[in-house]
């Protein structure tokens, strides 16, 4: 079923990553996986932007179907494969909207938090850094971790609820990133014990960085 689809993907990237983890929750790992390197420019190849004119990762094709930007990827799989695999959004309204919400949500941790404190450190030339632009990162950062501790606090063990869905599929990489680069995420239990919870998680295993598992980790954010 899964071989007339292919993903192309980037090795480390949040939101490849979360659609490789709903393929995989959803039965398909079968699927032809196309590696691309950021390094070497091939996400702006011809073979790429043909499919996707602006050249960004993740970018699904199911037979005559193109399906770019992470998120979209995610909810047709679960639309298009609704019965088979986990079902990553309830049918009851009001966990259907919950789910919807957190995972559009959770584009926030991207931004002010794993991918807002890493751009710092490696997009930041270091004669443009300042302490006050670096606690300006770190205050948006842990105002964005409180958030989602709270969540976890009124109901959880997952994103949200008491199941894996598609919120957990979008959340966890960044979640991840984090930690893979240093941050302690001791100081928010809740989400402490998330991370536990969803890291040993099957298709969090099978679809995380495959440099991960060669490398060690860098602890750019154990400051943070």
């Amino acid at each position: 079923m899964a071989s007339d689809m292919t993903l192309y993907w980037g090795s480390g990237s949040g939101p490849c990553w979360r659609a490789m983890i709903c393929l995989e929750e959803k039965g398909l790992s079968g699927y032809n996986s196309k590696l691309i390197s950021f390094d070497n420019k091939e996400h702006k190849s011809d073979e790429v932007l043909k499919i996707n004119p602006r050249g960004q990762m993740p970018t699904f094709q199911h037979g005559n179907v193109v399906v770019n930007e992470s998120l979209a990827i995610c909810l047709y799989l679960e639309n298009t494969f609704k019965n088979q695999g986990t079902k990553l959004i309830p049918d009851d309204p009001a966990q259907h909207a919950l789910v919807l919400q957190r995972a559009v949500e959770s584009q926030n941790i991207r931004e002010k938090a794993a991918f807002g404190m890493l751009s710092y450190f490696f997009r930041t030339k270091p004669e443009d850094r300042t302490e006050a632009l670096l606690e300006e990162k770190k205050k948006a950062c842990h105002e964005e971790l409180q958030i989602w501790e709270g969540y976890l606090a009124k109901g959880g063990p997952y994103i949200a609820g008491k199941d894996f869905t598609l919120a957990d599929a979008c959340a966890f990489p960044f979640l991840g990133t984090l930690v893979r680069f240093g941050f302690n995420i001791s100081q928010y239990p809740h989400l402490a014990k998330y991370h536990d919870l969803v890291k040993d998680r099957p298709s969090v295993q099978a679809s995380q960085p495959p440099h991960w598992k060669d490398t060690p980790g860098k602890d750019l954010l154990k400051d943070i």
